[in-house]
């Protein structure tokens, strides 16, 4: 593996974890590509997980961007009232693999862990993400992410800004 791509690859998804953090929506968005498919499935037993999302349940299934836009503009309308107040969030990325495809994305893998804060209350959620990114320009956009919670149990609001 070549260690400046290595290395960038990190860089981008500590900026996307940053970005979140810090509620820049727009340059969050902006990261992901227009057709970019988010996933997070549901468990179906301790070691399976649903791996088909038009034909199993998800906690969160976007087949591209406008899912995560609405969402967006629901917490900056105010329309969201799960998010009333949005909480405070760390996001933590480490274990990060990255392998070439043959269509010339990038398969990156890593774990991932969120600490939050809302309503006087400390929580978190973990687990390990899989990203399709393609080269545009000097970065990339992604095309797919696919999150599995290892937590799964959810004592409050789980949605885009915890994952």
């Amino acid at each position: 593996m070549n260690p400046q791509l290595q290395y960038q690859i990190e860089q981008f998804l500590y900026r996307k974890s940053a970005l979140c953090d810090a509620q820049d929506w727009d340059a969050y968005l902006d990261l992901f590509d227009e057709q970019c498919e988010y996933h997070l499935p549901q468990w179906e037993s301790e070691h399976e997980y649903t791996k088909d999302p038009k034909r199993g349940m998800s906690l969160i299934y976007y087949s591209n961007r406008s899912g995560l836009e609405d969402r967006v503009f629901r917490i900056r309308t105010g329309k969201a009232a799960s998010t009333i107040p949005m909480p405070r969030t760390l996001h933590q990325i480490s274990n990060v693999r990255v392998k070439e495809r043959e269509d010339g994305q990038l398969e990156v893998k890593a774990n991932w862990h969120t600490l939050y804060y809302r309503l006087g209350q400390a929580e978190q959620f973990f687990g390990h993400a899989t990203y399709h990114l393609k080269p545009v320009g000097d970065s990339w956009k992604i095309t797919r992410k696919h999150m599995l919670l290892l937590n799964d149990t959810i004592n409050s609001v789980l949605d885009f800004y915890h994952l």
